[in-house]
């Protein structure tokens, strides 16, 4: 990260390498991408040689700042396009995430400023209440977002909508089996949509990690790897296996002759290690796909209108969780398939669907106590 200057910024650049290798890459970039407008925010303020030196005021005026189009702290009216809680709330955590690695590494006293920590004074609680972690209260910041009681539900495909992207991707042309279009992204977004994986993980796929059923059920192997070449990286580095349909198993199937007679054609090898999604047509041929060709691909098929005006490969992660739960599968369930690393993260972002079946339910109360009639006609 460099500061109007074009120089590096050495706090910030020492902060992310130290989290590079612990954290997915999308979750590094966008932390740095906080840090970056806090940085400029400073820079607008002349304030960076006290970076290590402030407290609620300036944190309070950097959010200010972002509601306002990074323009001014105060306005009187708010832009238009103002950002959204939720991405607020992404800048405040890369801050305080910032700064309490600060504190823990330089002893720097920014973070003590920031957060509230334990009550001096709690409500009485019962005899055996200190056996429980979770009634002892944690540090919180001090600056807060507010954010609407609407709001909570992520944004969903609908079944229409992903065969639209599929088919925008490539289509079936004629009775031989042949594809016209672009088999990779359309296997890349079948993955998504039927596996629920976050993007990097799908980049970082190989051949060998699609396991074909042979008589059994097919499955991907979501495994960690720090050597990708495209950078991509599975969060939190946990393996899991995602169990796939025959659909997916033949469009895979089909995607490798392709890649197989591809490479072929270029004199060049591939094995079961090698990057699943390559690049086919554009140097450098059959490397790794990045994220950046994924976003190119995005916004070509929202630009001739396929698919909502503002969807994400993250989409299909949300639709994928949402179908299954509404099919009736259990949240732990979902969770292990998501590679949620708690099952409350899975009812923190899902548990509206389970919420709203529970109240159509209720509609149907009349049934219920038809039970609890007496048939002898007291």
């Amino acid at each position: 990260m460099i500061d109007e200057r074009y120089r590096t910024v050495a706090p910030v650049e020492e902060w992310l390498e130290a989290h590079r290798h612990l954290w997915s890459s999308n979750t590094v970039r966008g932390y740095a991408t906080s840090l970056a407008q806090w940085w400029t925010f400073l820079e607008q303020r002349g304030e960076t040689a006290k970076w290590a030196d402030l407290g609620v005021p300036a944190v309070a005026g950097f959010l200010s700042w972002l509601r306002n189009g990074r323009t001014v702290e105060n306005a009187l009216v708010e832009p238009e396009k103002a950002p959204s809680p939720e991405t607020l709330e992404a800048r405040l955590a890369a801050l305080i995430s910032f700064y309490r690695w600060q504190e823990a590494v330089f002893s720097l006293p920014v973070a003590g400023r920031l957060m509230r920590g334990a009550p001096r004074r709690a409500q009485a609680r019962g005899l055996l209440a200190h056996l429980d972690a979770r009634s002892t209260p944690g540090p919180s910041s001090l600056v807060r977002v507010r954010r609407h009681k609407h709001g909570g539900r992520p944004p969903l495909l609908l079944p229409t909508e992903i065969q639209a992207i599929l088919d925008g991707c490539a289509t079936p042309d004629g009775p031989a089996g042949e594809w016209a279009g672009n088999l990779r992204d359309r296997l890349l977004f079948a993955l998504l949509a039927e596996t629920g994986m976050r993007l990097g993980e799908a980049l970082g796929l190989r051949i060998g990690d699609f396991v074909m059923g042979r008589g059994g059920t097919p499955y991907v192997e979501v495994v960690p790897r720090e050597d990708n070449p495209n950078g991509a990286r599975v969060k939190m580095m946990r393996p899991r296996r995602v169990y796939v349909g025959t659909d997916l198993e033949q469009l895979f199937a089909d995607y490798l002759t392709h890649l197989a007679c591809r490479a072929s054609e270029l004199g060049l090898p591939i094995s079961t290690d090698s990057p699943l999604l390559v690049n086919l047509t554009r140097p450098p041929l059959l490397a790794a796909m990045r994220e950046g060709t994924v976003r190119d691909k995005t916004a070509a098929l929202r630009k001739k209108g396929i698919g909502p005006t503002s969807w994400t490969p993250h989409w299909f992660r949300h639709s994928h969780a949402t179908a299954l739960l509404l099919a009736g599968t259990p949240e732990w369930v979902v969770s292990r398939r998501l590679g949620h690393a708690h099952v409350q993260t899975t009812l923190d972002l899902y548990g509206w669907v389970r919420e709203a079946e529970a109240l159509r339910a209720a509609a149907n109360w009349k049934s219920y106590i038809s039970a609890w009639q007496v048939t002898n006609g007291r």
